[in-house]
């Protein structure tokens, strides 16, 4: 157990600084970014390939 609290510590820490370097992402980056982030909301989690169609 104590190494998946470890994992999602650093997953926790690795999240606190997206919104800051979120607005600097341009072009298709900030849009997988927005769609990656409104499709897991809440406990709901990211599906392979969801927003890979807004890459291409």
């Amino acid at each position: 157990n104590s190494g998946r609290n470890g994992i999602y510590k650093t997953i926790r820490e690795r999240m606190r600084w997206f919104p800051e370097l979120f607005p600097q992402c341009t072009g298709g980056a900030a849009v997988y970014g927005k769609c990656v982030t409104t499709s897991t909301t809440g406990r709901q989690e990211l599906r392979k390939d969801l927003c890979v169609s807004l890459m291409l």
